[in-house]
């Protein structure tokens, strides 16, 4: 199994920033793909950013040029560093990875999800 522990959840003000981290763990042969889901209350789950193999990025329109996702292969990490944040970002932040365990089986896993409440 795989596993994913996430922290940097918080509270921060209307403009601030945070930053969370994830970390994956388990039998992992490979991780093709990491990223950053939340939902907001009432409504549904949302990508907010991926990074895949290569180093390639997307990111949802609405936290683009304000999020940057970023990952490291040693630890099998992926960070979000949140800048300019809004009201409207407030949501229980999911990690995802997808990837191969040494029993050569995909895996797709996820956190437990951390809090992002932004709010004066």
């Amino acid at each position: 199994q795989v596993q994913l522990v996430e922290s940097g959840g918080g509270l921060v003000q209307p403009g601030g920033s945070l930053s969370l981290s994830c970390e994956a763990s388990g039998s992992i042969f490979s991780i093709v793909a990491m990223g950053w889901y939340r939902q907001a209350p009432g409504k549904q789950r949302e990508v907010v950013a991926r990074i895949t193999s290569g180093g390639s990025t997307n990111y949802a329109d609405s936290v683009k040029y304000r999020f940057t996702i970023s990952r490291d292969n040693v630890n099998n990490a992926v960070y979000l560093q949140m800048n300019s944040l809004k009201p409207e970002d407030t949501a229980v932040y999911y990690c995802n990875a997808m990837g191969y365990d040494y029993r050569r089986q995909a895996f797709d896993s996820w956190g437990q999800g951390t809090q992002v409440t932004v709010s004066s």
